[in-house]
């Protein structure tokens, strides 16, 4: 992706936010010096909790048919996770536009609560496991909808309107969009890893390479072991 289109796709998310009523954290207006300054001085746990901007084409190239804009507002790290106590839970800010893909995937540790904010109807695919945790085109699962259990047959949605929401786990297989239109879409979830905890179907990225066309706008947690350590 070029840094032009992700410095558009920033500006444009900020709005949508925005215009649904949601707030941003005021690190989201850090120019990429200022989160560079502050990173090394007193906010260090924004690099090493990947809070933040992120914006991923899942490496295909073709993001206004496969990716999705998301902002980590919050997050535990791995060892408060892996030992059971502190920061153990995270949450996420994200934008699935109308026929975006989130593609297949499922995640090894973390259970999201996806939450349809605002915007038009939220379009989930699920498939279960095998029993070795692969994905399975036969099977369907059993999921939570704001409290009411919901077992879903093999490849079908549960579409869900503003307001609704959904808990998957480890091992429900969940492809999503935007149906109608673009949805504003909250995730809270134990501690997040992209680096490691995102499985999907097909062999693809979880980030993507971008072209440095123009300066950016904000960084993206993805610029952060650039700009910072390196920089």
């Amino acid at each position: 992706m070029k840094r032009s289109q992700i410095n558009q796709i920033l500006a444009d998310a900020a709005a949508f936010i925005a215009q649904h009523g949601q707030h941003l954290p005021g690190f989201a207006n850090w120019s990429p010096e200022d989160l560079v300054a502050r990173v090394r001085s007193d906010a260090r746990q924004i690099m090493d909790r990947r809070l933040g901007w992120d914006i991923t084409d899942y490496g295909a190239g073709r993001f206004d048919e496969m990716g999705l804009f998301l902002f980590t507002t919050r997050n535990g790290d791995l060892s408060e996770r892996d030992s059971g106590t502190g920061m153990l839970y995270a949450e996420k800010i994200m934008i699935s536009r109308r026929d975006q893909l989130s593609p297949m995937h499922t995640h090894v540790h973390k259970v999201e609560d996806i939450i349809n904010r605002g915007g038009a109807t939220l379009a989930i695919e699920l498939f279960g496991s095998d029993d070795a945790g692969n994905f399975a085109q036969d099977r369907g699962c059993t999921v939570a909808c704001d409290g009411i259990a919901r077992t879903v047959a093999p490849g079908d949605k549960l579409m869900l309107a503003p307001g609704e929401s959904v808990t998957l786990r480890p091992g429900d297989w969940h492809a999503f969009w935007g149906e109608g239109g673009d949805v504003l879409i909250g995730e809270v979830s134990t501690v997040n890893d992209d680096l490691t905890d995102n499985i999907f179907r097909e062999p693809i990225g979880r980030f993507a390479t971008i072209e440095a066309d123009v300066a950016p706008t904000h960084l993206l947690v993805s610029d952060y072991d650039d700009w910072v350590t390196q920089g």
